[in-house]
């Protein structure tokens, strides 16, 4: 019997370590710091077109949730997948990776 529970117990907590694992991150620019503990990130993609093979430039901008108000208009950022913290924002704000030079 304690065996089963342990591995009940060991299996709860990998299904929990997966579920972050998977989690997407992104990195772009802050575009707008704006609204109150949210930045708008411009993250820009790069992909071959299917038909053309010519290298195509593709840009999303996602609001991300910052807590501490720490990003600044033209930083560089690490965003993370979360759950739906209102109608449009489904990121948070992880780290810095350059600020902006002046």
């Amino acid at each position: 019997m304690t065996e089963t529970a342990e591995n009940h117990n060991e299996a709860a907590q990998d299904q929990g370590n997966h579920l972050d694992r998977h989690r997407r991150r992104m990195t772009g620019i802050v575009v707008s710091t704006k609204m109150e503990k949210t930045a708008v990130v411009s993250v820009t993609r790069v992909f071959l077109h299917a038909k053309y093979r010519k290298y195509v430039r593709r840009r999303a901008r996602y609001m991300a949730h910052d807590e501490a108000g720490a990003c600044a208009v033209g930083d560089q950022v690490v965003i993370e997948e979360c759950r739906p913290l209102s109608k449009h924002k489904r990121w948070v704000y992880k780290s810095t990776l350059r600020k902006k030079e002046d």
